[in-house]
């Protein structure tokens, strides 16, 4: 492992700061073949927080028949009550919600779709009837004292229906909005979207009236385009970009798709950039080289390989 650092120069029209939404613990490893033990997520979890991630994804509250490499939520929660970081999870419905509730926890996700293609794939519903299945676990979560984080997908290409209209997107964001979510996570599922793009969406979603200080951008790598997307949406003044640990990660449901964008790519990009994460790199890339042992394979992290000597 080297201490190598990038020569930080400050670029014009950038956030002073970005929050890491780390999203490998739960994104990452529900795609996994083989289910990661209970105690090595917790491991990884506890990590992850030492590196100085703030908001570390720790699970999904689905049923164990949809996700199994998840089914251990109720028992993993517990092992992390001593985690200094915000622990959100996500919930599919009110069952799921009840379920993350009874254990304590304060911050919950739903994840919906911009497409009706995936939202049927991903979870046998219309747009509109997730949208209504949301609206109770939303207000109940909101009620308990929760946030709640809105996850959109498909916001701009789908597998089955090809490019996806801005006005669109837009739309669906809003109205997941006006639930009542604190948050929103607009995620290119297959990788698809280029900056031109990015800067379209964000404004579109200005014009809806969704504020840039409720977003969260969510890209994956499939075409390489993650960091020049994101640099596009902190440059439009989003400040909070999620990304996976090592690069764990895709989605289940769109088969093209490659990766999440590693964390440690974005660190390397962002401290560069002089934008601080609080996110020390060298230990983070030490827990993804770590995690790539449990999992039998190499890190897909460019960086991760550069700093740790790691061959592809």
């Amino acid at each position: 492992m080297t201490n190598g650092l990038p020569m930080s120069v400050p670029a014009a029209g950038l956030p002073a700061r970005v929050r890491i939404h780390e999203v490998g613990a739960r994104d990452g490893l529900q795609n996994e073949k083989t289910t990661v033990p209970t105690a090595v997520k917790a491991e990884f979890i506890h990590r992850l927080a030492a590196a100085g991630l703030g908001t570390i994804e720790a699970t999904s509250f689905v049923h164990p028949k949809w996700v199994p490499q998840l089914a251990d939520a109720a028992e993993l929660m517990p092992l992390l009550a001593d985690v200094d970081a915000h622990l959100p999870v996500l919930v599919p419905n009110e069952r799921g919600l009840d379920r993350a509730l009874a254990l304590g926890v304060t911050e919950i996700a739903v994840f919906g779709s911009a497409t009706e293609s995936f939202a049927k794939a991903n979870l046998n519903r219309t747009v509109d009837e997730s949208l209504a299945m949301f609206e109770p676990v939303v207000a109940r979560a909101r009620e308990a004292g929760a946030t709640v984080r809105g996850y959109l997908s498909m916001c701009f290409g789908d597998p089955w229906e090809g490019p996806v209209p801005v006005e669109q997107v837009a739309a669906v964001a809003r109205r997941l909005y006006d639930l009542g979510c604190t948050e929103l996570s607009l995620g290119d599922t297959i990788g698809v979207a280029t900056p031109g793009h990015v800067t379209a969406l964000l404004a579109a979603l200005v014009e809806q009236g969704v504020p840039t200080d409720r977003l969260a951008v969510h890209f994956h790598d499939t075409y390489g385009q993650a960091l020049s997307n994101t640099l596009a949406a902190l440059q439009r003044g989003v400040t909070v970009v999620d990304a996976s640990a090592g690069g764990l990660g895709g989605c289940p449901y769109a088969k093209s798709a490659t990766g999440n964008l590693a964390t440690e790519d974005l660190v390397w990009m962002l401290n560069g950039l002089g934008i601080d994460t609080g996110v020390d790199l060298d230990r983070l890339t030490a827990t993804s080289v770590w995690m790539a042992e449990q999992l039998g394979r190499p890190s897909p992290s460019r960086t991760v390989r550069a700093l740790s000597h790691q061959e592809p």
